[in-house]
């Protein structure tokens, strides 16, 4: 399920190394914090450092996880919703415990 590999722990190898990719867990945390007060495709493309073609799968997925609404009001936008903003504090609560010195 998606929550727990949301939830999972940080790769110790990629933790202060910026020359690693991102894990998945770190795109999907970083959509969920973009989409809190509810964001764009393009907003989340430019800020999650995405594309358009890469965007879509992590999108989809948070959708169907109910981790994330769409709406479409004039054009289409993202919303977290409060499963997903409760996922997002738990990730960032791990991530800084992991990261502490």
């Amino acid at each position: 399920m998606i929550q727990d590999d949301l939830l999972s722990v940080w790769d110790e190898k990629n933790a202060g190394n910026s020359t690693m990719k991102r894990s998945k867990h770190e795109i999907f945390s970083k959509i969920l914090e973009i989409c809190v007060d509810g964001a764009s495709k393009t907003r989340i493309v430019y800020q999650a450092n995405l594309n358009f073609r890469t965007v879509n799968p992590y999108l989809q997925i948070l959708i169907e996880n109910n981790l994330l609404e769409a709406s479409q009001d004039n054009h289409k936008s993202y919303k977290t919703t409060n499963e997903g903003v409760n996922i997002y504090e738990k990730i960032s609560k791990i991530n800084s415990m992991l990261l502490k010195e």
